[in-house]
């Protein structure tokens, strides 16, 4: 039986409520939901469940915590493929709670969260048995002070390190230069920068092999050593965009352990892959719909 590819995913896990509304309520207005759906969240987390769907063993690194919700959390991630190894297991804390309202004629999303504030999380002291054994790991920028400590060890034990890019944080220059790929959004701005070219441009100075902003439902720009090009998107009928980009980081992710040197072509192949599962995801409500039916037969070259 062939081995599994193994990927540790490192950042934000949250307790996400999430309502789908005709519309985004207004000021003092009260909207009865048509909708709801409950599960963890947070980029690593839902990266590290995309990962385990498509057949691979995922961990994810984070904080969680003993509180009711948080147990909840973490319980319904192992229900789904994912060992979760969490650095403040005894803390009493609630975990972050991401309130989210979906509006049911667009799939746009509306997400107010506290995501990783206020929750330090004390460095383990052997790096170098923590990333052993894993083909790719994942950071979020979530959890800035671990990623920074673990991506160069990560690199050190021949890991392939990935960043996913949501927005540009305090310490992510720190971060950039232990990622071998950055897939940055368009709300992912370092300074000096306004336009993907220039985003490309930077993670190319800071040492960055592989870089790609990815723009909605436009297509991904992506830059490698030797030149660059775009993937398109497939076009879905849109009914949810939430995840959407947690899900094609997953999927690439997985796609990058099939590799070993990577080539422009065998890189252009990943992305359109992983396009084609974060367009998938974008089919069904919540987070956890679109993986209803299984992977399709032929692996992910066609939507189902």
């Amino acid at each position: 039986m062939p081995r599994r590819p193994e990927g540790l995913f490192v950042g934000l896990c949250t307790f996400d409520v999430v309502q789908l509304v005709d519309h985004v309520p207004g000021a003092d207005e009260k909207v009865t939901a048509l909708r709801q759906t409950v599960a963890a969240g947070g980029p690593a987390a839902n990266a590290a469940v995309s990962f385990a769907y498509l057949g691979g063993a995922a961990t994810l690194l984070t904080s969680v915590g003993c509180h009711p919700l948080g147990v909840v959390a973490a319980g319904e991630l192992r229900g789904l493929g994912v060992t979760v190894r969490d650095l403040s297991a005894d803390s009493a804390a609630p975990p972050a709670v991401s309130s989210i309202l979906v509006t049911a004629s667009s799939g746009e999303r509306a997400v107010a969260s506290t995501n990783a504030s206020g929750r330090r999380l004390a460095v383990p002291d052997d790096l170098a048995a923590l990333v052993s054994g894993y083909d790719v790991v994942e950071f979020d920028g979530h959890h800035m002070e671990l990623a920074v400590a673990v991506a160069p060890a990560a690199r050190a034990a021949g890991c392939r390190t990935v960043l996913d890019g949501g927005s540009w944080k305090e310490g992510t220059e720190q971060l950039l230069a232990s990622v071998d790929v950055a897939v940055c959004s368009d709300a992912f701005h370092p300074p000096g920068t306004s336009s993907p070219g220039e985003v490309l441009r930077f993670l190319r100075e800071r040492g960055v092999t592989w870089a790609v902003v990815t723009r909605g439902g436009r297509p991904l720009v992506w830059e490698g050593p030797s030149g660059g090009g775009t993937v398109d998107v497939p076009d879905v009928r849109v009914v949810d965009t939430l995840g959407a980009g947690d899900v094609l980081h997953g999927a690439l992710a997985h796609r990058l352990t099939e590799q070993g040197e990577l080539t422009a072509r065998g890189f252009a192949a990943a992305l359109r892959e992983a396009a084609v599962w974060a367009s998938r995801s974008c089919t069904a409500f919540g987070t956890r719909d679109w993986m209803r039916e299984g992977p399709s037969p032929s692996g992910t070259s066609s939507l189902p």
